[in-house]
């Protein structure tokens, strides 16, 4: 472990003009390491290198095939230094060693994806009569600006970093100053690749300051934000004053609905991922369980032996796929979930298990449940972003997507049914981007997510993730003779 980590820019590592910041291990409690911060001098500086290379050509010129062969020899890249990645992963955002070397491998499956996508991307021919020939072609937008979350610092880089590289954007990456490290491996794959100085670029500072410039600064084509909805408001604000397109994903209060005819020996293994996977720190979390009445009592056990079930200590502990949980990334995120639990119980909600923090050094929190939810509570509708399930009861069908959708966010949603029918009604009607049945998290790097609502706007993943990274400009030739 390195002691003091540089921003990457223009091909270079250098320091940062605001100084540096402490990384917390999360799951000791300790400093792990210093990590040089950029001011609004160094985000200019990286967006103009990256501005000057998409000028040039050499990246959008190239043949498609041979771009997308670069993005995959990125993934590879990762995937041959995971032993390396995944220790420093663990060690500063908290998650089990297991559950790194997962994000890892997700992370090389983007560039793996993308890579092949890269030659796919193709125009088409408008019929006008005889005497025109029209077509369409996609350019990339330039440079694209990627605001990283800190819960999956690798996977969420490697999500739009591949699509923008295959599409022959050139980058400007910040990473978050909780969870900055190893993000760092992005540019020695860059190198290794052959991508030239510029077309990536990686730089850590505040939100305030170094995030605040490379949305609002006027050689930005393109900007891509996963985080909260505060951010999210600001950074749509700012790129509309450059008239700059976005994507947004800003998180989410996602419900299973679980009926009567619900498999509920396979519903445990969802709960353990939905909500206990990187101790609830994901965005498309289940971290509502609206479960018919006559289910309640005997769900809510189920779900309290899944939770009592987990062995919660540093992940940097935990090697093995197992029924394991690490830290939360902070002390203060820590708390904030904690804080939610108690005020859900003053509320009249009531905590099944769970709820405290561990008597240990560390930001641990126990995995929880919280039973008794109605609607109108508190817990209900915001996002605690911690290993806290909220459960709440319904009689009807109705009743059932009025509670999943009684809140301002869609991110995804998940029905639990036998019943066909029943399924794809509700699969219709909830107001979600992505809609699960029966199996929590299914899907993959092949197909779109994204939110409704104050989820955000546009989609990453799959097909549909391209066009985010691309505009389309028509040709049209009048014929003589």
């Amino acid at each position: 472990m390195k002691t003091y980590w540089q921003n990457y820019i223009d091909g270079a590592w250098v320091d940062g003009g605001a100084g540096r910041v402490d990384i917390i291990n999360p799951g000791a409690g300790e400093k792990l390491a210093e990590q040089a911060l950029a001011d609004a001098g160094d985000v200019d500086r990286a967006v103009m290198a990256a501005t000057r290379l998409h000028h040039s050509g050499a990246l959008s010129d190239l043949r498609p095939v041979e771009r997308g062969r670069m993005v995959q020899a990125m993934g590879r890249y990762l995937l041959e230094h995971i032993d390396q990645i995944a220790p420093v992963l663990t060690l500063e955002q908290g998650k089990p060693l297991w559950e790194a070397r997962i994000e890892v491998e997700g992370a090389a499956r983007y560039f793996e994806y993308y890579g092949n996508q890269a030659e796919t991307v193709e125009g088409r021919s408008i019929p006008l009569g005889k005497d025109y020939f029209d077509f369409t072609l996609y350019e990339p937008f330039g440079v694209s600006a990627q605001i990283i979350p800190w819960n999956y610092p690798v996977e969420m880089t490697a999500r739009s970093l591949s699509a923008a590289l295959a599409t022959g954007n050139t980058c400007v990456i910040k990473s978050p100053e909780l969870t900055p490290l190893s993000i760092a491996w992005f540019a020695s794959a860059a190198e290794a690749a052959g991508f030239p100085a510029g077309a990536v670029n990686i730089l850590c500072g505040w939100g305030h300051e170094a995030g605040a410039a490379l949305s609002a600064h006027p050689h930005v084509n393109q900007i891509v934000f996963t985080g909260s909805v505060p951010t999210g408001v600001a950074i749509a604000s700012a790129a509309a004053l450059n008239v700059v397109p976005c994507v947004l994903e800003l998180g989410g209060k996602s419900a299973a609905i679980v009926h009567d005819d619900a498999d509920l020996d396979a519903f445990e293994t969802d709960v353990r991922w939905g909500i206990y996977f990187n101790a609830g720190q994901v965005c498309s979390a289940m971290s509502r369980v609206i479960v018919h009445e006559s289910l309640h009592d005997a769900l809510v056990e189920r779900m309290v032996g899944v939770a009592q079930s987990l062995t919660v200590k540093p992940g940097i502990e935990q090697p093995e796929f197992g029924p394991t949980m690490g830290a939360m990334v902070s002390e203060p995120q820590r708390d904030r979930a904690a804080r939610m639990v108690s005020d859900a119980q003053a509320q009249g909600a009531h905590v099944a298990t769970g709820g405290h923090k561990l008597n240990r050094a560390g930001a641990f929190l126990e995995p929880t449940i919280v039973s008794g939810v109605t609607p109108d509570m508190t817990i209900a509708n915001e996002e605690v972003f911690g290993p806290v399930l909220s459960v709440l009861r319904f009689s009807t069908d109705e009743e059932a997507i009025r509670i999943a959708n009684g809140t301002p966010y869609g991110l995804v949603g998940g029905v639990f049914t036998r019943n066909l029918d029943r399924a794809t009604s509700a699969a219709r009607r909830l107001r979600a981007g992505q809609v699960f049945v029966n199996e929590w998290y299914a899907g993959g790097v092949e197909t779109p997510f994204g939110g409704y609502g104050k989820s955000g706007y546009g989609r990453e993943k799959g097909r549909e993730a391209l066009w985010n990274y691309v505009q389309t400009k028509n040709v049209a030739i009048r014929l003589r003779g």
